[in-house]
């Protein structure tokens, strides 16, 4: 397939095509990053039963998500029974055996929360963007600024009802007993309650944010330059997500660490019934991994999570330009009619 030059974006693609093409971008990267979870998942629950009352981490390519575990039931999944011997192995024995649906799994619940944080996030990076280069002179650092301020503001608009979300998946709540929930939470522990574990992600998120859209820029405006293209096409836009994801990802992996530990240690309190207590800053998190693995321990799962967000940055930076491209040509030839 021929890549397409995609123009650049200006003020004539509106912030609701905008929203648009990041929802669609959102879409597909669910769609084409969820089953490589899902594989993950069934072949570490064939070694670990995952029991109950206890939880995992979900990634739909967007978003991590705690997955609950159920009554025990083997209905549920990731506990159907199987035994892989590899990726490829469970990739084929789980489209035989249980359809091809089955490698997408879990996914319609997480949705709910990944495709309202994705159009924020994007929608508010390219305003902001727009908004300070008709401002500034200088608009070398202006991808970082707009990325951290855009992520700040999806990491904040999202962070109750995730909370909420979860809290539902692991209680079965019926929505007035989540009013109750609610009303009980804010009455005991204020507003501030609904926003437990922002700090960790915003820890990871935010710097994760600026470097990402600062190293994409700079290797889109590279790759154009090597490539002799005016433009950004399709290709460049794909290799420079996923390079930058890349590095991206690897500089904030400790905090990554950090928030997986931080959101499990929910259920632990919960089922340890306060017979001893866990740390809950995210310093004193990092300490115990340090004093218990060593440096090291902070950069657990740097493989498994390069192999989820290049290609996920990759799809979706490379949609969403191809989207506001799409846009930006129907809007060009309805100013020429």
């Amino acid at each position: 397939m021929e890549d397409k030059e995609i123009p650049t974006v200006n003020l004539t693609v509106t912030p609701l095509q905008q929203m648009m093409a990041s929802c669609t971008g959102a879409i597909l990267t669910s769609l084409m990053v969820t089953p490589l979870d899902v594989v993950k998942i069934r072949l570490q629950a064939q070694d670990h039963q995952y029991p109950k009352r206890r939880c995992f981490l979900y990634c739909n390519g967007l978003m991590d998500h705690l997955y609950y575990c159920d009554e025990g039931s083997h209905k549920a999944w990731y506990k159907k029974p199987g035994r892989f011997s590899g990726t490829l192995d469970a990739f084929l024995k789980i489209i035989r055996n249980e359809g091809i649906k089955s490698l997408w799994s879990g996914l319609p619940p997480t949705l709910v929360m990944a495709v309202p944080a994705t159009v924020i996030y994007f929608t508010c990076y390219d305003q902001l963007s727009s908004f300070m280069k008709s401002k500034l002179e200088n608009d070398a650092y202006i991808p970082i600024f707009a990325g951290i301020l855009a992520r700040l503001g999806a990491v904040t608009v999202i962070s109750p009802l995730e909370l909420i979300r979860t809290k539902m998946q692991s209680k079965a709540f019926s929505y007035k007993e989540l009013h109750l929930f609610i009303r009980r939470k804010l009455s005991q522990d204020g507003w501030i309650s609904l926003w437990r574990g922002w700090s960790p992600t915003v820890l990871r998120d935010v710097p994760f944010s600026a470097m990402y859209w600062y190293n994409f820029e700079v290797l889109k405006k590279w790759l154009c330059k090597c490539s002799d293209n005016h433009e950004s096409t399709f290709a460049i836009n794909f290799t420079a997500g996923a390079l930058s994801g890349s590095i991206a990802s690897v500089a904030t992996l400790p905090f990554d660490v950090v928030k997986t530990q931080k959101q499990t240690q929910l259920w632990r309190y919960e089922t340890s019934k306060g017979s001893h207590v866990l740390p809950t800053t995210t310093w004193d998190i990092m300490k115990l991994i340090v004093a218990k693995n060593g440096i090291s321990g902070l950069f657990v799962g740097l493989i498994p999570r390069l192999i989820k967000v290049a290609p996920a940055c990759a799809i979706m930076i490379s949609t969403y330009e191809f989207g506001k491209a799409f846009f930006l040509k129907q809007n060009l030839k309805k100013t020429q009619e």
